[in-house]
């Protein structure tokens, strides 16, 4: 009971372990398919492309292949629409032959970028094979003394299919005598054995024909047979028997020849010889077993006979037959179930399924060099692998999928620092010991344009002498660029410089190949001493870079201008006393040179220096003098030939001719002297161009102030008109007030007047000149306040202008400020005895459709403020213009900030105020002639 309970949790566990595995398979794996084994070329498996999620129109240009785990290629992918079809016909007994579950894993692998999917693909077992027996016919010898019950083990039928497709069942053909009894294990039938019903009697039957017949599982079942003849023999009587039918031991793969396996123990009731027994491998055990174990008949001993590899096979199942020696040798069996151990025996093994290179320089982080396979025979942690690079570089290893790692970017790539990483990959598994092993693999970096060409310095300096020949080489620009290929290909050209208003490719060119710089024209110092241009180095990358080389020209000088005399001294004639002493300075030459530097050094000389001259020049200032005092024997006259000489070389002369003529006496040179002349005329020159410019500055400075004061009167002029249009009031041609000549008059102010009231009146005479100065007079400045006098009077002329009509255009008042001006009515003054306030009657000869107004003065009258202008000391309280009617009236309120601010001028019609002037006019008749008379009497 205890062996039964034992063989049956093994089964389960075996069971447990290959669905583990079968599922672990199915996890790891992207995609999962199913085919029946069979399937002919063409059949079709799975959309690939669309389930992994790819885009059909790129599987194509992204080279999608597959890799077989297997040797050969049993699946192929129509790059057209991404299905994957059958490629050749599988038979899964020939592909899986021991395994339950027959995958076949693929490698989906897509470049451009590079990607990798897993793919299972799993083939059915279908019926296509028939049980069959190794022997149509099977002989027993069956004593005819074995009791009921006992058992005679039968080979059993082969089917290569599994599950349900494998034999399920067996049949035997119906007899009295005999059953069929047969054991599964792990749903496998291991054990068939033939069962005796009831005791055989040889001399009744001797002979029994008995048909075995083995189902399988399958739709449609198949089946095979075979014949059991069975002879009775009168034998022995017991047979050997085993303590249990099966038997399960391990060794491990790496146990060395003659390691003991197990060791078996039969019994056998009888005695003698019916009782000794010997053991023998089952007529049923594989060849492999015997080539692997050996039997030891006498002790039942099971040895290793040569080794293990449990990546061959996992578990041995060796038939073991018990015989007795007997006159009739009697049977027993049993069987032993040898696991095979793992042990870590097997390296891992590197495959790089791809490989993209070369790497550009310029890629990201995290991209796909390459996929790397790593697989390794063993199992379980032995099978588990590690994958690594061996030395520090910009790349790392990340697992993808089971045993399948990627090879990606990690850090910066700089093919100018280095262009070629060999990567040693190195793979471990988790074993005790582990072991290792190494691949190399070589990355080429790809060249980006990520580098600018790049001048020795950014700046140079070179000198050509001047008058060169054009086309001539002066310079080689030279530029170096890091990258390589097309993107280290360079080319120069000339930035745009202007000098003088002329692009600098008018003086140099460049050659674009070489950097060659060509002078195109011949260079004259004195036109032109230096200039600047920039060389730009362009590479031929597809996003190009440059850089700039400023390179400073300078023109060097060269002798090729010969001294000049100026026209004062290209002839000269100076006069000089034969009484002057030694050392005095007669005259001076000058000559310039175009030439600069040493080459414009000049010195002087005689030309045909005799030692009776007595004349000396001066080599370095051109200064001739008198060397020795003058005899008789001297000429009167000599004629000296100045050479002017620079440094130059070779040197460059200037000849002119200085004519000395002696005199008696000082006076008679004092105003002949060339040397006078000569300073005045040096004066002209060295300052002509100073009064030219002053002169220039003098006149734009006159013209510009006419042109403002222009201006300035033509707006002013405007503003009047303007003025005279707009505040033309009531117009009338008729009365004694309107103006005859139009005359116009003006009041002005400054900003720091006081607030007092200007009012003038203009009559319908011809103005005098008298009154045209009073007229003029209007624009004082009052200084000093008065009021006015409260007993003024009407004069008789202005009585009979109340009667007509006024037109007054001129007429303004003063307010202030520069307010412009304003237009009045003229009025008449009430008298009034009040000191502070006043009041103006409506306007004098107003028409029918102008408005009355009044002026008030004083703080009583709150409505609007009046400026107060300021009364100079001596002016009179009470003015009237000689030889006219009109009358000035000043009126000047009190000085206090209060008072100030209460003046004020009303403006409106005003009915109610012209009927009360009605009631009282002839009060104020009365009042106008005494004041008309007392004006008079003034």
């Amino acid at each position: 009971m205890l062996c039964e309970i034992q063989d049956y949790q093994a089964r389960n566990i075996l069971l447990r372990f290959l669905l583990l595995q079968m599922s672990w398979d199915v996890i790891l794996s992207q995609l999962h398919y199913t085919i029946s084994e069979g399937s002919i070329h063409g059949t079709f498996v799975g959309r690939i492309a669309q389930d992994l999620g790819l885009d059909i129109g790129e599987i194509n240009s992204r080279m999608l292949h597959i890799v077989s785990v297997n040797d050969k290629e049993y699946f192929q992918v129509n790059l057209q629409n991404g299905i994957l079809f059958v490629k050749e016909t599988i038979d899964r007994e020939v592909l899986c032959p021991d395994t339950p579950f027959c995958i076949i894993p693929l490698q989906v692998i897509v470049d451009k970028p590079v990607q990798m999917y897993r793919v299972d693909v799993e083939i059915e077992d279908v019926n296509d094979n028939s049980p069959y027996f190794s022997s149509s016919m099977t002989n027993l010898e069956i004593s005819e003394l074995r009791p009921t019950g006992s058992r005679f083990l039968l080979e059993g039928a082969v089917d290569p299919d599994l599950g349900t497709n494998s034999i399920t069942s067996y049949e035997l053909s119906a007899n009295d005598y005999f059953a069929l009894d047969f054991q599964k294990y792990m749903n496998q039938i291991r054990s068939l054995e033939l069962v005796l019903k009831k005791s055989l009697d040889r001399e009744i039957q001797s002979v029994h024909n008995l048909i075995l017949t083995a189902y399988d599982g399958g739709k449609p079942r198949l089946s095979g047979t075979t014949q059991i003849v069975i002879n009775v023999e009168d034998v022995n009587d017991n047979a050997p028997s085993f303590s249990q039918p099966f038997y399960q031991c391990s060794v491990d793969e790496n146990a060395i020849e003659g390691s003991l396996v197990f060791t078996l123990n039969a019994t056998d009731p009888d005695q003698g010889k019916n009782g000794d027994l010997s053991y023998e491998f089952g007529k049923q055990v594989k060849e492999e077993v015997s080539r692997v174990f050996s039997l030891n008949k006498q002790t039942g001993e099971i040895r290793l006979k040569s080794k293990l590899d449990y990546e061959t096979v996992k578990m041995y199942e060796i038939q073991v037959d018990a015989i007795d020696n007997g006159e009739h040798p009697m049977v027993g069996h049993c069987k032993v179930l040898v696991s095979v151990t793992d042990v870590n025996d097997n390296p891992p093994e590197i495959t790089v399924t791809s490989l993209s290179v070369p790497v550009s320089e310029d890629s990201p982080q995290g991209t796909t060099v390459a996929i790397i396979s790593v697989r390794d025979r063993d199992s379980g942690s032995n099978g588990k692998v590690h994958c690594f690079i061996s030395e520090p570089a910009p790349f790392t290893i990340n697992p993808a999928f089971m045993g399948d790692f990627s090879l990606i970017v990690t850090g910066p790539l700089d093919r100018e620092t280095k262009d070629m990483y060999e990567i040693t990959i190195s793979a471990r598994d988790e074993g005790s010991p582990f072991l290792s092993t190494s691949k190399t693999i070589k990355v080429e970096i790809s060249d980006v344009n990520d580098n600018a060409p790049h001048f020795q310095q950014a700046m140079d300096t070179i000198f050509i002498k001047e008058n060169n020949a054009p086309g001539s080489q002066v310079y080689t620009a030279s530029a170096s660029d890091m990258d390589i290929g097309q993107n280290s290909f360079i080319t120069y050209s000339l930035s745009g410089n202007v000098i003088d208003g002329i692009p600098v490719s008018s003086y140099i060119s460049v050659n674009p190949e070489n950097g060659n710089i060509f002078a195109l024209v011949s260079f004259d110092h004195e036109k032109i001493t230096h200039f600047q241009c920039h060389i730009k180095a362009t590479d031929a990358g597809l996003v190009p870079r440059s850089s700039n080389l400023s390179l400073n020209i300078f023109i060097e000088d060269i002798n090729d201008n010969a001294p000049i005399f100026s026209q004062f001294f290209s002839t000269m004639t100076v006069r000089a006393p034969k009484t002057i002493q030694p050392g005095f300075l007669v005259t001076k030459v000058s000559a310039f040179d175009l030439d600069s530097g040493y080459n414009a050094l000049m010195s002087y000389n005689f030309k045909d220096f005799s030692l009776k001259t007595p004349f000396i020049i001066s080599q370095q200032t051109g200064d001739i003098s008198i060397k020795r005092l003058f005899t008789e024997s001297d000429n009167d006259e000599y004629r000296l030939t100045v050479v002017a000489q620079d440094h130059g070389e070779p040197a460059m002369t200037a000849i002119t001719q200085v004519t000395i003529s002696l005199v008696e006496s000082e006076e008679e040179i004092k105003f002949d002297n060339p040397e006078s002349k000569s300073n005045t005329d040096d004066f002209s020159i060295t300052n002509i161009y100073l009064v030219i410019a002053i002169c220039i500055i003098a006149s734009i400075f006159l013209i510009t102030l006419i042109a403002f004061t222009v201006l300035r009167w033509q707006k002013y002029r405007d503003e009047i008109s303007d003025l005279k249009e707009n505040y033309k009031i009531c117009s009338n041609t008729g009365g004694s007030w309107m103006y005859s000549q139009h005359t116009q008059y003006k009041v002005c102010s400054s900003a720091v007047q006081g607030k007092n009231d200007l009012i003038v009146f203009t009559p319908n005479s011809s103005q005098t000149p008298g009154n045209e100065n009073i007229g003029n007079q209007q624009g004082f400045i009052l200084n000093k306040p008065k009021h006015p006098n409260p007993d003024w009077r009407y004069s008789a002329s202005l009585k009979a202008a109340m009667q007509g009509a006024v037109h007054m255009e001129g007429a303004a008042v003063l307010r202030g400020a520069a307010v412009g001006l304003e237009p009045q009515w003229p009025t008449v003054s009430s008298a009034t005895t009040d000191p502070e306030g006043g009041e103006v009657s409506p306007p004098v000869g107003a028409g029918v459709n102008c408005n009355s107004w009044t002026f008030k003065y004083g703080p009583g009258n709150q409505k609007q403020p009046v400026p107060v202008p300021q009364i100079p000391p001596d002016f009179p309280e009470n003015f009237i213009i000689p030889g006219s009617p009109a009358i000035i009236s000043i009126r000047q309120d009190q000085p206090s900030a209060q008072a100030q601010k209460s003046n004020f001028i009303t403006f409106g019609k005003k009915e109610e105020t012209k009927k009360k002037k009605k009631k009282k006019k002839g009060k104020n008749q009365e009042k106008a002639n005494n004041n008309t008379n007392d004006n008079n009497d003034q």
